[in-house]
């Protein structure tokens, strides 16, 4: 799916969230990643495979 070198983070990984911004809905509040990763503006990420999850840190 991604061809930036070097590629974006699978969704299992914990880098996940850094991958390329590929449409950006700030407007709204939310963007999806490179790697199918829609990231929230409230620290919350949802994966392709329907997982929910609160960014580290």
């Amino acid at each position: 799916m991604c061809d930036h070198t070097p590629s974006c983070p699978e969704t299992t990984s914990a880098r996940c969230c850094s991958a390329h911004v590929v449409s950006d809905h700030s407007e709204q509040g939310w963007c999806r990643l490179c790697n199918g990763v829609i990231l929230f503006d409230d620290g919350w990420y949802l994966t392709p495979d329907g997982r929910s999850l609160a960014l580290a840190g």
